[in-house]
């Protein structure tokens, strides 16, 4: 998790359920979901090669369809970089609606994925305007890029937690929600672009223009200056000059 800060909406009587916490959970969650595997390298490859959790916490393991709880028997559910795991983002999005009434969700954005390409990342995910939007990975031609990311992996390995932490506004993306999740599959990946970047790209663009107007004005004023302190000067020279005059005379 890269933005535990946005978690703020629990409450000390809170039962608080976390999914797929891999083996650094959340310290604040009761109790545990994680997806049953039929082996556990299989598990610690999903979970990014992290140890396995260790804790007296109740740990409950689901097919990756219905979660084994009854309709809003938590208060909150915490479920960071797991979306991108699954394979049915919208019947798992329902799932977790349906047994929490608020919660907590992080993931990797297109960015990372395109420099990453993590194999048991299967989907696209980002968020606007409140509204989670998705793409199967398989949809893309993300593959294509598959020698150029075996290419830079070990350099991008090397420098990882350093990379993720200095970008990470870019590289992930973190939400609270209340009552319900919107969300939306999209079939193309400019649809999955941070909207705030096109915005920033339009701001760049109108503040360019205001520094470029600025700077011709500061310039056409520095001009003016400077025709004034030449007449300024030439009036001085010509008075010297006609003084001169007078004494030679």
């Amino acid at each position: 998790m890269f933005f535990p800060e946005k978690i703020k909406s629990i409450k000390d009587d809170d039962k608080v359920l976390e999914i797929g916490p891999g083996g650094t959970p959340f310290e604040r969650a009761d109790v545990f979901l994680d997806r049953k595997f039929d082996n556990e390298s299989e598990a610690k490859f999903q979970r990014g090669n992290t140890e396995k959790l260790k804790t007296s916490k109740p740990v409950f393991f689901y097919d990756g369809k219905a979660f084994p709880f009854k309709d809003k028997e938590f208060d909150y559910v915490i479920c960071s970089h797991v979306i991108e795991h699954v394979e049915d983002v919208e019947s798992f999005l329902n799932e977790i609606v349906r047994v929490a009434k608020a919660g907590y969700i992080e993931f990797p954005t297109v960015y990372y994925e395109y420099l990453y390409n993590f194999d048991p990342h299967l989907n696209f995910v980002s968020l606007k305007n409140d509204t989670i939007f998705w793409m199967p990975k398989s949809e893309t031609k993300i593959n294509d890029f598959k020698s150029i990311n075996k290419f830079f992996f070990e350099t991008l390995n090397k420098s990882y937690v350093d990379l993720v932490n200095d970008l990470k506004e870019y590289m992930f993306q973190g939400f609270e929600w209340k009552e319900g999740i919107k969300h939306e599959r999209v079939a193309e990946i400019n649809d999955l672009i941070f909207e705030y970047e096109i915005d920033n790209i339009e701001k760049s663009k109108e503040q360019l223009i205001l520094e470029l107007n600025n700077t011709k004005s500061d310039l056409n004023q520095l001009r003016s200056e400077m025709e004034s302190h030449k007449k300024t000067m030439l009036c001085k020279v010509q008075s010297g000059v006609d003084y001169l005059k007078k004494i030679i005379k």
